[in-house]
């Protein structure tokens, strides 16, 4: 019943147009009503006496009749001979009368010509109520386009007089004003911090690799040396996933146009080894599902959908990857068995460093970050992440986003773009 009322509530125009045509009748009700009591003081006042005078001396030639108004006397008593008494009773009843068929057509053509002047003040009220919400209408426009393109260059830049549309459109100006130099200031800082964070990584992993290569390397200084390369390699894939998804979260998603089923089968191409590894063999089912976006981010929410359901999977498990086009969205699907998730933390799995059942030991597979980062690509492309509990363990993962004219790119095309820094610097461009 709530959700009704709210769809079948005004709007704001709406309402301003039957306030403003209320006072307005209101006002026309007042005046109609101190209209017709001045109306009827006033003939009150102005009809005066009725004088019946007569003399009897002369008999009834003699008697002298004096009437009210012009045509007083009922049809019924004209060429008649009346008594006085008779008289004043006749032009009472007609003084009567004519007060109240003044009051009674006043009262009837005064309520025409208010409703007919309300139809047309609900008109004019429905006009001025647009020309009214006018600057709204443009700061609610501003607030889409900025909503929709990410461009938090763009201003309102209402001029207009000193009042409260003029405030709240300068607020808003200088919301997005620091709204733009926070992402700006965010954007230098992971541009810095991918320097920063994955030099030092990069010069241990080589000074590991040459003393683990040294023709007098003792056993234990090898197996150490393995130990710390998994370790290094474990570090450089959890900064990689916190960089993408703080470049991903204020990314302006690209338009360049591809197939999810180009992408999802150079994704399960590479993921191939580590599948065989596990005993998996994924089920392909591949139709068009045209989009456009940023390749680079699209290739890694699928990288990162896949790579997922393998590291979840049970040993000589199932994984199946679809795509397709539906209404309106370019779908990709990845389906794998394993654990049971319980429904009530599907939610979970999408937040940083969360992993079902706490399971921060196991950092063999991953960091927690990669669903967080499926759906934060997902949202800077406008579309949504979804996942489901599989009937007998596992998940279904669904992510949708906006679908466009196929206009398909080769397979080759995305052919190794998620490597490294060319992946967080592309999402800073």
């Amino acid at each position: 019943m709530k959700r009704l009322a709210e769809r079948v509530r005004p709007t704001i125009r709406m309402r301003l147009t039957l306030l403003y045509t209320g006072l307005f009748l209101g006002a026309g009700v007042v005046l109609l009503g101190l209209t017709y009591l001045l109306v009827q003081n006033n003939l009150a006042q102005q009809a005066g006496p009725m004088e019946v005078s007569g003399s009897r001396e002369g008999g009834p030639a003699d008697q002298v009749y004096t009437q009210g108004p012009a045509g007083a006397v009922p049809p019924g008593a004209a060429g008649k001979e009346l008594t006085p008494g008779e008289l004043q009773g006749v032009l009472v009843r007609a003084k009567r009368d004519y007060k109240h068929d003044t009051l009674n057509a006043l009262l009837t053509q005064g309520g025409i010509a208010l409703g007919l002047v309300g139809a047309a003040g609900l008109g004019f009220g429905w006009l001025l109520a647009d020309r009214a919400l006018r600057p709204v209408h443009k700061i609610t426009e501003t607030a889409g386009r900025v909503a929709r393109s990410h461009d938090l260059s763009e201003r309102i830049g209402y001029e207009g007089p000193r009042d409260d549309v003029k405030e709240l459109a300068d607020a808003f100006d200088t919301m997005l004003g620091r709204l733009a130099r926070a992402f700006d200031g965010q954007r230098r800082f992971v541009a810095n911090a991918s320097h920063e964070l994955r030099t030092p990584l990069a010069i241990n992993r080589t000074l590991v690799d040459v003393a683990v290569r040294r023709p007098d390397a003792t056993d234990d200084v090898k197996r150490l040396g393995e130990s710390l390369l998994v370790v290094n390699t474990r570090h450089e894939r959890l900064i990689d996933g916190l960089l993408t998804l703080a470049g991903t979260e204020n990314a302006v998603a690209g338009t360049d146009p591809l197939d999810l089923a180009d992408v999802a089968g150079h994704v399960l191409e590479q993921a191939a080894a580590e599948a065989r590894e596990h005993g998996v063999t994924p089920d392909r089912r591949l139709g068009p599902a045209p989009t456009t976006g940023d390749p680079v981010l699209v290739e890694r929410l699928v990288q990162n959908l896949v790579e997922n359901a393998v590291r979840h999977n049970r040993d000589g498990g199932e994984l199946r990857v679809s795509t397709r086009g539906r209404d309106g969205w370019a779908e990709v699907e990845v389906a794998n068995t394993g654990p049971a998730v319980p429904r009530y933390e599907i939610e979970t799995i999408f937040e940083p460093f969360r992993r079902l059942g706490n399971d921060r030991v196991r950092s063999d597979r991953g960091s927690g970050l990669g669903l967080s980062i499926v759906r934060a690509i997902a949202t800077a492309h406008g579309g949504t992440v979804t996942a489901e509990p599989r009937p007998g363990g596992g998940l279904v993962v669904t992510a949708r986003l906006p679908s466009r004219r196929p206009v398909p790119i080769p397979a080759h095309g995305v052919h190794g773009l998620l490597r490294g820094d060319e992946a967080v610097s592309h999402s800073r461009e």
